[in-house]
C-alpha cells in the first residue's frame, strides 16, 4: 500500500499519457501564444496580477528592485503553473520532488550570499549581530545567524515539496478508499475529493507567492 501511495509521485511511472519531467517545461510552450491574442478578460486579469506583484515586489525591495522584480514575478509563475499542472490526471508533479525546489533555492540563495559578501561585507558582518544585542551573547549570535542563513535554502525548497506532497497524499488515500464501497460512503468521499481539490488549488497559488516572497524578503536583506 505504501509503495503504490508513493508511486504517485515516481518520475519512473509509466502510464499511459504522463509526461513527468516534461510537464516541468509546457509553460514555454503555451505563454508566447498570449502575445498573438487580442486583449481579454483573462489577459487583463494576468496583466492585473503582475502588476500587483511588481508593486508589492519592488515595495519589498527598495532602491534595488531593478530587474529583481521582474526574476521575481517569472519565478512565481513558474512554480505557479507547475503546482496548478501537478493537479491535473495524468501530469507530473515536478515541484513535490527536492530536485524541482533544491534547483530554485539553492542557486539563488548561493548568487545572492556571494553578491552579498563581496560588495557588502562589512554590512553582511553587521547583519550577523541584530543592534541591541548583549556583549555577552554575541558569539552565540554569530553561530545562530549563520545557521540560519545556511538552512534558508534547505527551509525554502522543504516548504514547497512538503505542502504540494501532503495534499497529494491526502487525495490519493481518499482515491483508494473509494474503491469497493457504497454509493453512499463513495458520494461522500467525493464531496470531500472536491473540497481537497478547491483546497490544493488554493495551497499551490499561496506556496508559489511565498516561495517568491521569501526570496524577495532574503534579496532585500543583502542587496540594501
Amino acid at each position: 500500500m505504501m509503495t503504490n501511495l508513493f508511486s504517485t509521485f515516481d518520475p519512473a511511472t509509466s502510464m499511459n499519457y504522463s509526461l513527468n519531467w516534461l510537464s516541468t517545461f509546457m509553460g514555454l510552450m503555451i505563454f508566447p501564444y498570449s502575445f498573438w491574442m487580442l486583449p481579454n478578460r483573462m489577459s487583463m486579469l494576468f496583466n492585473f496580477m503582475i502588476q500587483k506583484l511588481h508593486n508589492e515586489f519592488k515595495m519589498l525591495l527598495g532602491k534595488t528592485s531593478k530587474g529583481m522584480t521582474l526574476m521575481i514575478i517569472s519565478l512565481f509563475l513558474f512554480i505557479l503553473f507547475n503546482n496548478l499542472m501537478g493537479l491535473m490526471p495524468y501530469i507530473f508533479t515536478s515541484s513535490s520532488h527536492l530536485v524541482f525546489s533544491l534547483t530554485l533555492a539553492l542557486p539563488l540563495w548561493l548568487g545572492l550570499m556571494i553578491f552579498g559578501w563581496f560588495n557588502n561585507t562589512n554590512y553582511m558582518f553587521a547583519h550577523l549581530v541584530p543592534s541591541g544585542t548583549p556583549n555577552v551573547l554575541m558569539p552565540f549570535m554569530v553561530v545562530i545567524e549563520t545557521i540560519s542563513n545556511i538552512i534558508r535554502p534547505g527551509s525554502l525548497a522543504v516548504r514547497l515539496t512538503a505542502n504540494m506532497i501532503a495534499g497529494h497524499l491526502l487525495m490519493s488515500l481518499l482515491g483508494n478508499k473509494s474503491i469497493n464501497i457504497n454509493s453512499t460512503i463513495l458520494s461522500i468521499i467525493m464531496l470531500v475529493q472536491m473540497m481537497l481539490m478547491l483546497f490544493e488549488s488554493a495551497v499551490a497559488i499561496i506556496q508559489a507567492y511565498v516561495f517568491s516572497v521569501l526570496t524577495t524578503l532574503y534579496s532585500s536583506e543583502v542587496m540594501n
